[in-house]
Parts: structure tokens; sequence; C-alpha cells
């Protein structure tokens, strides 16, 4: 394994070779764009509470995001949530003119009393809205998470990595939370169940990305001694409107 060294400055980064972040911002994109397009309009139950179905899975983006922000600093994972933010809304995109197109009559045959369209439209046909604000709680909710986690490793000197990281996910996933809900369904569900997914969604993220701090101990350990770099965000420009890293 490489040395670790201590970087303070992203610019530092500029003429390092990274052997794993593209494989980091890789993953971060498809949980981020499946979780957008399989599980963002379900509502599921389990021992009688109901969550959005897409909480299986969507605070896997979250540890990605602490992991990024923990090895290659802001700069890096905010090109990573931006990355993911394009992926998502070109895949709503896609699925909302392979939705529209209209389908050919001997493909769009009766199954179960629904024609295959209406089928296909049920499973991908989003609404405009709930993809907006799905888009945007993610990119805003993301931020939140990498900014906070950036800032909390500054200040603690690189110490206590679980208050970092279930810290920033309390930051990322209120923003997120009170963004998507409201934006996507107000008006559309009833105010007791919208409150009810919103409260039990939060606290099942943080629960979740709590749970899986020793996962993110080991991830962070290994691409630290991979990578050979442990980045401080001490000069690091927060914009969240760039792409430079």
């Amino acid at each position: 394994m490489t040395p670790i060294e201590k970087i303070d400055h992203a610019a530092d980064l500029s003429k390092h070779r990274f052997r794993f972040y593209d494989f980091m911002m890789a993953a971060t994109c498809v949980v981020i764009v499946c979780s957008n397009i399989i599980g963002a309009g379900k509502v599921a139950m389990l021992g009688g509470v109901s969550f959005g179905a897409g909480i299986l899975f969507f605070p896997l983006s979250y540890v990605a995001g602490d992991v990024l922000t923990e090895v290659y600093g802001y700069a890096r994972a905010r090109r990573v949530i931006w990355a993911g933010f394009a992926a998502a809304a070109f895949a709503a995109g896609m699925a909302a003119f392979i939705t529209w197109i209209p389908p050919a009559p001997e493909w769009n045959v009766d199954v179960g009393g629904l024609t295959k369209q209406d089928a296909f439209a049920l499973n991908f046909g989003q609404a405009p809205r709930i993809v907006a604000a799905s888009c945007f709680a993610i990119w805003a909710g993301e931020l939140t998470n990498s900014f906070v986690m950036a800032k909390m490793k500054v200040a603690s000197g690189g110490k206590h990595l679980w208050r970092r990281t279930i810290g920033s996910t309390a930051a990322g996933q209120g923003v997120d939370t009170l963004l998507f809900y409201p934006l996507a369904f107000a008006g559309a569900w009833s105010a007791e169940l919208l409150l009810t997914v919103m409260v039990t969604n939060y606290f099942l993220k943080v629960a979740w990305e709590a749970a899986l701090t020793p996962v993110t101990y080991r991830v962070v350990g290994f691409l630290k001694r991979a990578e050979g770099v442990d980045v401080y965000d001490k000069e690091t420009d927060f914009t969240p409107f760039s792409v430079k890293s």
C-alpha cells in the first residue's frame, strides 16, 4: 500500500492519479439513478410501518458520499454529485420519452387487464413533478452531506469518523426529505401520509447509515491506503455550482 499523505488543499491533488475514484463515481451514479427511477414513488409497508421504498437502497449513495469526501475531499465529491444529478436527470428524461412514444399495436397487447403500454407507464412514467423534486432533493441533500462532512473533518482534526458520517447524514437526509416529499406529493397525498412517510424515512435513513458505519470505516481505510491520500478541506472553495476538482 502507498504511504498516506495528508493534503490540506485540493489543488495539491491535481497531478495525483487515483486508482479507485472512477469506480466510486460510477457506483454512486448507479445507486442514485436506480433509487430515483425505481424507488421514488412507491410507499411500502413492513411491520405496520409505511415508508418510501427507495429508502432501502438510496442511503448507500450517502455512504459513498461520506467515503468520497473523507478520502478525496469535497471538490471531488461535489463532482460525483453533479455526475449523479446529470445521470438521474437523463434517465428520467429517457424514461419519460420512451413512455410517451406510441407503442406498436402488435406489442401493446392486454396483460392481466392492462395493456403493455399502461403497465410500462405505471413503472416508468413518473410525473414530471416527482422527477424534478427527486433530482433537486438529491442534489441539495448530497451536497449538504458532503459540505458538513468536510467541515466536521477539519474541525475535529480528522478524529471520530463515526460522528462525521452520522452527523453529515442527519443534515443531508434532512434537507433531502424536507425538499422531496412536499415538492413531489403535497396535495396528492394526505397530510397524514406525507408526514408519516417523511418522519419514518428520515429516521430510517439515518439509522441505516449508522448501521453501515463499520463498512464505511473499512472502505475509507482501504481507499486511504490504496490512494495514499487523506484530504482536509482547509482551503477549498465550497460553492456548490462547480464541477472543478
